[in-house]
């Protein structure tokens, strides 16, 4: 028995989700093309919800027909065209002439609700390049979708609770272009993005902070690089809160002074040779063979051996009991660094004693930036897959999609969508 148009007209209704007085009143199919069109229409007589006042009772005043992607229906690329209404609201105080914002799509928007869920879900996975590729859309268009998304969810997240950050530089293109991150430690998120690495960002990121009901005064400690620009900028915007220099950097400080005597050094010997590796990573990490191999050369009399070994020893400074200890073991450790007669190791140990007091700060707050280390790494896989993004506007974009645990309520939209999905049409 063959379907009637009546039953697939009713079959597309209910996959939709159209609800009266909306209804799926046609459909037109291409087989050469392979393009599915649905078209919808509201009943005769229908009052609407006024879109500025809210009153019930708008009344249609006229149409306009528009067009909007969907989904695919069984690999078809698939079209909405329906005739949308301006009303005119009966309400004495209001009276307004509006257009109607169809329940299936955002307002202003040429893609339904669901494709614009199954875009975001997919964006954060995967290049915006290839979306479009998939979804026969130009990527321009994609990149309208995501944009719109995450500045909508962005506008209603609430920072009043965020009272520790981290915040740090990542590289948006190849040379010096950076872009400014800054995380909530507590909820382990990225709450702002911004070009630039200067003083500025931080002034701009209290900004963002205020406009999302937040509070300087309430933050309470920043974990941070020894960047000049970014203690200039924490400690106008945020003079209550303690500021902590990151331990990654800390250790990235001297584990550059190390490669430094390694460099130098190797000019005089072939035994350091392809060995930088063995000298940056956490002896943890390495394995068996480069654990042997590190042993043997740090038993030769190397200046790389002795700066290796002041870097072990400053690494022990973050696992002391507590505060008194920490400062003791930090002034021996500076003493002995400064008298290393390794000019790179020196100049390091007299960078940590200029910020003395932000490096012992992390026994009052042990926080760190390895939360942004980690969304780093994120944030460096979407680039790459992406073989980079032409505009440091995208990057941001995509910091915002893969590190700020923005509420896009997508999981509700897909769940909706399936459970209409599986109801049977009506055979009315």
């Amino acid at each position: 028995m063959h379907a009637t148009r009546e039953h697939v007209v009713g079959l597309f209704q209910s996959a939709l989700g159209i609800e009266e007085p909306w209804y799926v009143s046609e459909y037109q199919f291409d087989s050469e093309s392979g393009r599915l069109g649905l078209n919808i229409d509201f009943r005769k007589g229908s009052r609407f919800i006024c879109p500025v006042c809210g009153a019930e009772g708008a009344e249609p005043y006229d149409t306009k027909e528009r067009t909007w992607r969907h989904l695919n229906f069984f690999q078809h690329q698939t079209s909405l065209t329906a005739r949308i209404p301006r009303v005119q609201c009966i309400a004495p105080s209001c009276g307004m002439v509006k257009t109607v914002n169809p329940p299936w799509a955002a307002q202003g928007s040429h893609f339904t609700m669901l494709f614009e869920a199954f875009i975001m879900v997919l964006a954060a996975e995967m290049p915006v390049k290839a979306i479009a590729d998939m979804v026969g859309e130009y990527d321009q268009r994609i990149w309208k979708i995501i944009d719109r998304n995450v500045e909508e969810a962005l506008a209603k997240e609430d920072y009043s609770n965020v009272a520790q950050i981290g915040i740090d530089e990542t590289s948006s293109k190849r040379g010096h272009n950076y872009i400014t991150v800054v995380v909530d430690l507590d909820q382990r998120k990225a709450i702002f993005a911004t070009e630039g690495k200067d003083a500025s960002t931080v002034d701009r990121f209290a900004d963002h902070l205020i406009k999302h009901k937040g509070d300087p005064k309430n933050i309470k400690a920043v974990s941070s690089d020894m960047s000049l620009a970014f203690i200039s900028g924490i400690t106008k915007n945020f003079p209550d809160a303690d500021l902590v220099f990151d331990r990654f950097h800390i250790m990235k400080l001297m584990g550059d002074a190390v490669d430094n005597v390694r460099r130098e050094e190797s000019k005089e010997t072939d035994a350091l040779k392809k060995t930088r590796y063995l000298w940056l990573s956490n002896p943890k990490n390495l394995n068996a063979d480069q654990t042997e191999k590190l042993s043997s050369l740090t038993k030769l009399n190397l200046k790389t051996a002795r700066a290796y070994r002041l870097k072990l020893a400053l690494a022990e400074f973050f696992e002391q009991e507590d505060y008194s200890s920490a400062e003791a073991h930090l002034k021996s450790w500076y003493y002995w660094a400064t008298h290393s007669r390794l000019e790179p190791i020196i100049k390091a140990a007299k960078t940590i004693k200029k910020h003395w007091e932000g490096v012992m700060a992390w026994y009052i707050k042990p926080i760190n930036n390895g939360i942004l280390e980690g969304f780093n790494s994120l944030i460096q896989a979407a680039k790459a897959r992406a073989r980079g993004y032409r505009t440091t506007k995208n990057l941001i974009t995509m910091v915002y999609l893969v590190a700020g645990k923005l509420n896009f309520d997508l999981e509700r939209v897909y769940l909706e969508a399936m459970q209409k999905a599986s109801k049977p049409a009506s055979t009315a």
